[in-house]
């Protein structure tokens, strides 16, 4: 699950660099400039899934699967056993729950540093799944 994790991290930072580079978010869509951050940030994220132009739609949708994921990953790890895999891979997953919350804010306010905290928590979760299988390399059995 953690090598799926990193790969799906891998794949969605390219994503989002393609997003970064090639496409305009307006600043005026559902949720823009919220006066409340959850409520707001939910409607920027379904409006970039539902209508967003097509990289971000799947950055943002692939976002919420990797989400998902991570936090899957880290209660599997947790019900193994091993503290040092659950322990990076419950870093990985708030590293990855951050940065889906500076993608929504990017999406909300349009502010570059948004962006850049994301890619950086991005790479930091994919770091702590590195950990992860380097763990997992020595590990008795090595499927954990």
């Amino acid at each position: 699950m953690a090598f799926a994790a990193m790969l799906l991290l891998l794949a969605q930072a390219s994503i989002g660099m393609l997003v970064n580079l090639y496409v305009s978010v307006p600043t005026r869509h559902p949720g823009a400039h919220p006066s409340g951050y959850l409520g707001g940030s939910l409607q920027s994220v379904i409006w970039a899934i539902a209508h967003g132009p097509a990289a971000l739609a799947v950055h943002a949708a692939l976002g919420v699967a990797v989400m998902s994921i991570v936090i899957g990953t880290a209660i599997d790890a947790l019900r193994h056993g091993r503290r040092v895999v659950a322990v990076w891979s419950s870093i990985a997953a708030s590293l990855v729950i951050g940065a889906g919350f500076n993608g929504a804010s990017f999406l909300d306010f349009n502010d570059n540093a948004s962006s850049l905290i994301m890619a950086l928590l991005a790479f930091a979760a994919i770091a702590c799944y590195s950990v992860v299988m380097f763990h997992l390399a020595g590990a008795p059995g090595g499927s954990e």
